[in-house]
C-alpha cells in the first residue's frame, strides 16, 4: 500500500479489482449490443460461478447522422450509447454501486452496403469494449467493500 498518498493499488491485496474479480454476475444480454458489452465486462471482472454481487446493466444506444452532404445523404454516423448500472450485494440486497456510463463511436457510410454494415458492426463492437471500460473503471475507483 502506498501509504503517503493514501491510495491503495486496484489488483494489489485487498484491492477492489481484486475483490472484485470472479465474484460479479452481469445481467444476462437480451439483445447482440447487450451481449457484446456483458462478454466486455466479464472479461474484465471474470466470470462469476459463485458471485457475490450483482451487476444489472441497462443499454441505450442512439444513431446519429454527422456528416450530410449537398445533396441531403448521411455518410457518417455516430452511435451514441449509455450504460446505467446497479452492483448489489447477492446476500443482502444492498445497492453497493450505482452510476452511469456514456460515449460514441463512429463510422462512414460511404462505402457499399456491405462496407456500411461492416463499418457499423465494427463501431458497435468498440462502443461496448468503451463502455465496459468505462463502467470497470467506475467500479474499482468507487465500491467500498468491506474488509
Amino acid at each position: 500500500m502506498i501509504s503517503a498518498c493514501g491510495f491503495e493499488p486496484v489488483y494489489g491485496t485487498g484491492g477492489t479489482g481484486s475483490a472484485l474479480r470472479g465474484k460479479v454476475e452481469v445481467s444476462a444480454p437480451d439483445t447482440v449490443d447487450t451481449y457484446l458489452l456483458v462478454q466486455n465486462l466479464e472479461q474484465r471482472l471474470g466470470r462469476s460461478s459463485n458471485a457475490e454481487y450483482d451487476l444489472n446493466v441497462t443499454l441505450e444506444t442512439e444513431f446519429q447522422g454527422q456528416a450530410i452532404t449537398a445533396s441531403n445523404e448521411t455518410t457518417r454516423y455516430s452511435i451514441v450509447g449509455q450504460a446505467d448500472y446497479t452492483l448489489l450485494s447477492v446476500e443482502t440486497g444492498e445497492i453497493v454501486a450505482s452510476g452511469n456510463v456514456r460515449n460514441f463511436t463512429g463510422y462512414s457510410a460511404t462505402g457499399s452496403t456491405v462496407d456500411t454494415l461492416a463499418s457499423e458492426r465494427d463501431a458497435r463492437k468498440r462502443l461496448m469494449m468503451i463502455l465496459a471500460d468505462q463502467l470497470t473503471t467506475q467500479l474499482y475507483a468507487t465500491v467500498e467493500l468491506p474488509k
